[in-house]
């Protein structure tokens, strides 16, 4: 089970990198979470440069991508040669996007009929791509799923272990890392926001 993060040069720390380790909280054979890049470093909007574990063609290979946000994500949209390489099919895939990564799915007519969640810095051109954006933090619709604000991505997270591995994994991997003293409300919060949507189409 391979998990592609799809994470662009001026990328938000909070967005691909919460989602990573939450999703590595599956320890099982075969699952594999990647940070996929369009080039061998990416450096975020901090300053912050990590490495890419996978290619944009091993993404749109891959059992369920997160789309993540950055400061360059309208140059990403507008590079024809670039969008061209994330071939995504929601048929095969999970796809879930972070911010301004709403605006990523949109551009390639991936949100068509679909409303979707997004930052307010995002949210008009998300909006001016046709798409109804809502005010709150996470939605889904099949296998399409998008969230709102830097810290709704362990929403993202969930949703797909939830999809992937079960409810009780996604609890679990929600409570490892909720904050000691807090971990029941947290998780009741988390999953309060995702259930719903994990079997409507």
């Amino acid at each position: 089970m391979h998990i592609a993060i799809l994470t662009f040069e001026g990328y938000n720390e909070l967005d691909s990198l919460i989602a990573l380790g939450v999703l590595n909280r599956i320890k099982k054979p075969g699952w594999r979470v990647s940070i996929a890049s369009p080039t061998a470093r990416v450096r975020s909007m901090n300053g912050v440069v990590i490495e890419s574990q996978a290619t944009l063609r091993e993404a749109s290979d891959a059992d369920a991508v997160i789309v993540g946000s950055g400061m360059q994500t309208r140059e990403v949209v507008a590079d024809a040669a670039l969008m061209a390489q994330l071939q995504f099919d929601p048929g095969r895939q999970l796809l879930a996007a972070q911010c301004s990564g709403t605006l990523v799915l949109a551009k390639l007519g991936l949100l068509e009929g679909v409303p979707a969640c997004t930052d307010l810095t995002t949210k008009p051109w998300v909006q001016a791509a046709g798409v109804d954006v809502l005010n709150q933090a996470f939605f889904a619709k099949g296998n399409v799923a998008t969230a709102g604000g830097c810290l709704a991505s362990q929403y993202l997270a969930a949703w797909i272990i939830a999809r992937l591995e079960g409810i009780e994994a996604a609890a679990s991997a929600l409570h490892y890392v909720a904050p000691v003293g807090e971990k029941e409300d947290y998780v009741l919060r988390g999953m309060r926001h995702i259930t719903p949507y994990l079997h409507n189409e």
